[in-house]
Order: C-alpha cells, then sequence, then structure tokens
C-alpha cells in the first residue's frame, strides 16, 4: 500500500490567509500552529483544547496524531505534530470559528486549492 501525501492550500474568502493543510490517505493533516490561524485563535487556546479533548476521552491521540518531518527556515528538519480532520473538527465545535466553518465548506465542495 502506498502513501499518497499532498499539500492542499485553503485561502480565506477575504484573501488575508493562506493556510496549508496536509491530504494523505483520504484525510487531512494540520499543526497546531495552522489550526490556530485557521479558527483565529491562539496555539496556545488550540492546545488547551487538545488536551482537554484528550482528558475527556472525546478522541484517542493515537489516532488522530501522526508526526511529519518538516524542514523550518533555518534548515533544519524537525518532528512535527500534526492532527486529522477528527481532531480539527473537534476543535472546532469548541472554538466556533466562522472562518473554520468557511473552511469546512470549501473542504466538502472540494474547492479547497
Amino acid at each position: 500500500m502506498q502513501n499518497e501525501t499532498d499539500i492542499l492550500i485553503y485561502q480565506t474568502e477575504d484573501g488575508s490567509t493562506k493556510i496549508d493543510v496536509r491530504l494523505e490517505n483520504e484525510t487531512v493533516w494540520m499543526t497546531q500552529k495552522a489550526i490556530a490561524e485557521l479558527y483565529q485563535s491562539t496555539k496556545q487556546n488550540i492546545s488547551l483544547h487538545i488536551k482537554n479533548i484528550f482528558e475527556e476521552k472525546e478522541l484517542d491521540e493515537d489516532s488522530v496524531v501522526k508526526f511529519y518531518l518538516t524542514t523550518a527556515k533555518d534548515g533544519k528538519n524537525y518532528n512535527t505534530k500534526h492532527y486529522n480532520l477528527e481532531m480539527i473538527l473537534a476543535i472546532g465545535y469548541r472554538v466556533r470559528s466562522h472562518r473554520g466553518s468557511g473552511w469546512l465548506k470549501s473542504l466538502l465542495s472540494g474547492t479547497v486549492i
């Protein structure tokens, strides 16, 4: 079985923000930073929601977290946590962001770039 990874770009309706999204094996993966941008929140707030989701056993960490090797601006490689669509949606219910709703509609309609 071959893993196929694509990078999608979501651009907000006003064109002010572009968010990179990984698509692998028919699911979406995003970093905490990207999720914070999507929901117009802070990384700290997203981190708190993730912590609570795991503590409340709403989702299983092994099922919704994956590490990807990413290259930073300094040229160094880092293992970075990414969260799948299930987690992104769970966070969205807690954050209640208009932009996040727009992204979800775009994703479901296939208009994410």
